[in-house]
């Protein structure tokens, strides 16, 4: 199919559908969905959810407690926001089976750059995807039910139609009411239309934001008299009037009003009445307006304290429902933020050198963690992750605890995520000559940036503090790990050699037997084998050798097993590779002549430099990175 057909069936499938008012009842007695709430539509489009049992996950137990967590694929792009999701979702739920959450406003609450928009946005789109049906006509996309009356047709269209009482609940309009009289109370002239609701045509979708005390008043809600029609209807005739306010457009569908906080009171007055009643005031003196919509609004923390505050506005108080939408707190999900908003732009295929993003979410996370007593900051950034420190830090506590510790506004404060990208998008572009990211890059930059920020001090000095004591530290350790990786895969064989003879000698210890190198003849004894064995453990500081000797031991006996009796590669057990490299590496001095970009004193050499940048170019990074983080690395390996 070419995109022009595309485009065409696109079109024609959301165009309105016209039938009688016979024909529509009939459709409602068939499928009640037909006069589905806008709560009820919502969730048909948010679908069911992927039903995890975090029991069964080591990661996400900790994370979640062992609860049964339930995922949205509707919401699968927003990481981190699982609990505001699931309180949206439930606002809806409740909402479609009648409950009280159908006369509140949603209202979302958090930091700037937060995802307060980016869930309005796909909430509307949400609503798009399932028609509804409305009076042909009708400038306020009122449902054909309004035109009865719930205490003398309700127990027949109950009767007849199966159509619950509580879905004739809705005033008629001025202009329905105004027709009717023209029908001469025939209510069968009136047609019926399927719609789709659009955010592109105002149907049944509407967004409305504040303006100033001087020039914003109830109108851009409830709508005005349009002075052009003056001529030809009275100043209260329904025809005279245009039905152009937001809560107009958006009946039955959805309404966003963007900061709603920032609005004057005296405009706010009408959501009151269109909530709790399901209609409300035009500015003329015209009959209601119905209103069987969901109203979304957002607004940042420090409107919302101001209004909270204000004990004249507790009549509204007790009418919202607040979502509160924090700053994510786990370092994976923020890195998954960073990979969403890269692939949106030109810089998804530019080069990013390993731990760049996780680097910035750490320091993002760090900023918006309350610092908790007795323990590291650190440590907790990690624990919210799901890590398991139990064996690493004995002073890290339980996440739970740092939540309760922490109380309920974790993360309403700290560095945005659009404070993230920008800085990002100057790390990709810090290089004039090659467009990419690196760690290294990321430090400069970030400090550069808080410079500039005119942060007040204390958080200054804290956030560098997050780059001097937990960022850099670590990335050295990491660079250097990975430079030694590389380098140590072109000497295998070396790394292999260390594998066998330790599996061996432990292999001959724990039997208490003694050993004769093949090669050399020499008889090695128990006390010997200790000897050489200690040789490797040590510089690992293996606190209990005679468990991780066993440990070993075993797991190679069981490789052996399944490998027809060859030992497994040294790097297959993550334990003694992490030892053998401590043995290999012990002195940074090795690794000078091959990762140097010196010129080489040999053809020999320059093949392992060659070598090595080819493995380090595979692990991630451009030959460019390559030389810029060796260089740096040795650096401050030297200045230690």
């Amino acid at each position: 199919m070419s995109i022009f057909d595309h485009v065409q069936d696109r079109f024609a499938r959301v165009q309105q559908e016209d039938m009688s008012l016979e024909e529509y009842l009939a459709l409602c007695k068939r499928d009640p969905g037909v006069y589905a709430s806008a709560a009820e539509r919502m969730l048909e489009a948010i679908g069911e959810p992927n039903v995890i049992d975090t029991a069964k996950d080591p990661r996400l137990s900790r994370i979640f407690s062992n609860k049964v967590i339930r995922r949205y694929p509707a919401f699968a792009e927003f990481h981190g926001m699982e609990e505001a999701i699931e309180q949206i979702v439930a606002y809806f739920r409740h909402a479609a089976q009648g409950l009280e959450e159908r006369k509140q406003i949603l209202y979302l609450l958090g930091p700037v750059g937060g995802g307060k928009s980016s869930l309005a946005e796909r909430l509307k789109l949400l609503m798009e995807r399932i028609p509804f049906y409305a009076i042909k006509g009708s400038p306020v996309y009122e449902s054909p039910l309004g035109l009865f009356s719930p205490e003398e047709d309700g127990e027949l269209l109950e009767h007849e139609y199966g159509i619950a009482p509580r879905y004739i609940k809705s005033v008629m309009s001025p202009w329905a009411a105004k027709r009717l009289k023209e029908y001469g109370g025939d209510v069968s002239q009136f047609r019926v239309v399927r719609l789709y609701p659009s955010r592109l045509n105002q149907i049944a979708i509407s967004k409305t934001e504040p303006g100033d005390e001087n020039n914003q008043d109830i109108s851009s809600l409830v709508g005005k008299v349009d002075i052009r029609k003056l001529e030809l209807y009275s100043q209260d005739d329904p025809d005279a009037y245009s039905f152009s306010g937001g809560l107009c457009r958006a009946n039955q569908g959805l309404m966003e009003f963007v900061e709603m906080f920032k609005a004057p009171i005296k405009v706010l007055h009408p959501l009151l009445t269109a909530t709790q009643e399901g209609n409300y005031n035009p500015t003329e003196g015209m009959g209601a307006i119905p209103f069987d919509g969901v109203i979304l609004a957002h607004s940042n923390e420090s409107e919302w304290q101001a209004f909270r505050n204000n004990r004249n506005n507790e009549a509204f108080l007790d009418r919202v429902y607040i979502v509160k939408v924090p700053y994510c707190l786990r370092v994976s999900e923020e890195v998954k933020i960073y990979q969403k908003l890269l692939e949106d732009s030109s810089l998804n295929a530019a080069p990013c050198a390993p731990d760049t993003l996780r680097m910035l979410a750490q320091f993002s996370v760090l900023s918006r963690l309350k610092v908790p007593e007795n323990s590291s900051i650190y440590s907790k950034m990690r624990v919210y992750d799901g890590e398991n420190l139990k064996d690493t830090d004995p002073r890290a506590k339980s996440i739970q605890e740092y939540r309760d510790a922490a109380g309920v506004d974790e993360g309403m404060q700290g560095l945005s995520t659009r404070f993230a990208f920008k800085i990002l998008s100057k790390v990709f572009n810090f290089d004039s000559l090659e467009v990419a990211a690196n760690p290294v890059h990321l430090l400069y930059v970030l400090e550069q940036a808080l410079e500039r920020e005119q942060l007040p001090s204390d958080v200054f000095e804290r956030y560098l503090g997050f780059i001097k004591e937990f960022l850099a530290p670590r990335y050295v350790a990491f660079i250097g790990k990975e430079i030694q990786t590389a380098y140590l895969e072109s000497y295998s064989e070396y790394g292999q050699n260390i594998f066998d003879r330790y599996v061996t000698y432990a292999d001959f210890w724990i039997q208490d037997q003694e050993y004769r190198d093949p090669e050399t003849g020499e008889l090695l004894n128990r006390q010997s084998l200790n000897e050489e064995l200690e040789k490797i453990e040590k510089p690992a500081g293996i606190s209990n050798p005679k468990d991780f000797r066993h440990e070993v031991v075993n797991f190679v006996l069981r490789a052996r097993a399944q490998n027809n009796g060859m030992n497994p590669s040294w790097q297959s057990y993550e334990k003694l590779k992490g030892v053998i490299e401590h043995k290999m590496f012990a002195n940074t001095e090795e690794l000078l002549p091959v990762i140097s970009f010196n010129a080489k004193a040999s053809k020999s050499d320059q093949k392992k430099h060659e070598d090595f940048v080819a493995r380090m170019v595979e692990r991630g990074y451009t030959e460019k990175q390559v030389r810029l983080l060796s260089e740096w690395y040795l650096r401050v390996r030297k200045s230690q």
